[in-house]
């Protein structure tokens, strides 16, 4: 399940889970769910991590016997065999995922309902939840899944639905969903930049404009391996000091395929005017063809001042970058990159 925050989708987990009772309507579900709806959700603070276990399980429905089978694989699995005695409220919130999931994921429920919880994780553990929800699913058993990770939905998924204010806007492909949501929630880029309230930072500098200039003739298109400016207008409160300016580039998926910043390439804007144009400029343009969300981003002496999400789309079309005639196409990589072919 994807959409926007407030979309419905942890109530409807809720729902379904029997943790909150539907105002109208009703859900029905056979079998035996095992949910993972918060960090430490179904945890008892006061019980120690073994014992947790044991009252989980309880719940599902299973015997101790059947408990005891899973319990190595359980605590491996989660990798806190090491505190598996002590309370799980002296857990860190990566522990107490790391078992919640393992439980979950082992004690066999006919449903398993995972929330965006798994991003308190690290990156290795995610991509072994990934995997165990993966196997659970090849099982036959049912796997709700709600992310903003794109990408993992598209990998794991066999159907998506997109929520939208509490009803489904779209259901079935996953691909096709995903791109659907997409289009839809980039409509908050047509906003000017200056009106955009759903900014973060602290607004010493505000990020008010954004413009294209290349060599075609369109306010949103750009060209893979010709040169293009991007140039975002500002306005801030003297003195500014110390200034980095970001563009990050997503993919249709949402994942951040390329990020330029003024930090990375030595140029410090030591003090800049309380209003003017930063400027970001490429020689070859290096992305292969697409469309893309534009993200912007501004820190002032390390600190963030402004950060806009979805600030701008631009489509990228084919273009000679290797000047051989022969074009980067579309789905092959992200990126065309200087190199070169010899025989040794």
């Amino acid at each position: 399940m994807i959409g926007p925050n407030g979309a419905g989708k942890t109530t409807l987990l809720k729902i379904l889970s029997r943790i909150t009772e539907p105002t109208e309507g009703r859900a029905e579900i056979h079998g035996s769910v095992g949910s993972l709806l918060g960090v430490g959700t179904g945890f008892h603070y006061e019980l120690t991590g073994r014992e947790n276990v044991y009252l989980s399980g309880a719940i599902l429905g299973m015997s101790k016997r059947e408990i005891d089978e899973k319990f190595e694989e359980i605590v491996s699995f989660a990798e806190v065999s090491e505190f598996m005695g002590t309370p799980v409220k002296h857990y860190s919130d990566g522990m107490r995922v790391r078992l919640g999931f393992s439980v979950a994921a082992h004690l066999e429920p006919d449903v398993i309902l995972v929330d965006e919880v798994l991003a308190v994780g690290d990156a290795s553990f995610q991509k072994k939840c990934l995997g165990r929800m993966d196997e659970v699913s090849s099982e036959g058993r049912t796997v709700i899944f709600v992310s903003h990770d794109m990408a993992a939905i598209q990998n794991l998924c066999d159907r998506a639905l997109a929520l939208k204010r509490g009803r489904i806007s779209a259901s079935g492909n996953p691909g096709d969903v995903i791109a659907r949501y997409l289009d839809s929630s980039s409509g908050v880029s047509m906003v000017p930049l200056a009106e955009r309230t759903d900014r973060r930072g602290t607004g010493k500098l505000r990020l008010v404009g954004f413009r294209i200039s290349s060599g075609i003739n369109s306010s949103d298109t750009v060209q893979c391996g010709a040169p293009v400016n991007f140039e975002i207008s500002y306005e801030g409160k003297s003195p500014l000091r110390n200034v980095d300016i970001a563009i990050l580039f997503y993919n249709q998926l949402g994942t951040c395929v390329l990020l330029s910043s003024s930090g990375f390439v030595g140029r410090a804007f030591e003090e800049v005017p309380p209003k003017g144009t930063f400027v970001c400029r490429f020689s070859k343009f290096p992305l292969v063809p697409g469309t893309y969300h534009l993200g912007l981003s501004c820190d002032t002496n390390s600190i963030q001042a402004d950060d806009i999400r979805d600030a701008a789309t631009i489509h990228v079309v084919e273009g000679d970058y290797y000047g051989s005639g022969k074009l980067p196409p579309r789905g092959y990589g992200m990126f065309a990159v200087p190199h070169e072919w010899d025989l040794a």
